[in-house]
């Protein structure tokens, strides 16, 4: 799947817009790498998304083939770590 459709899916972001312009600003890292809005999805990997003062660090436990309903979506990953800078 899609980085930006799983951010969508699994409510990471609110709109998949939303998550194409942080991908284009390089606000989401795969493995520590800089992602693209394109770039694909898989089970174990590191996403790490930085909304401006905010850093949240999350692992991906499951990468769903459509989307799946609100109450399931934090199912999807599991939150690493969360950063808040001042």
């Amino acid at each position: 799947m899609r980085l930006d459709k799983f951010l969508k899916v699994s409510r990471l972001v609110k709109r998949r817009t939303v998550a194409n312009e942080l991908c284009d600003s390089g606000g989401v890292l795969i493995d520590g790498k800089v992602a693209k809005a394109s770039s694909k999805v898989e089970v174990n990997q590191t996403l790490t998304l930085l909304f401006g003062n905010r850093t949240v660090t999350v692992s991906v436990k499951e990468v769903p083939s459509k989307a799946v309903p609100a109450q399931l979506a934090d199912t999807l990953y599991s939150v690493v770590e969360t950063k808040k800078s001042y």
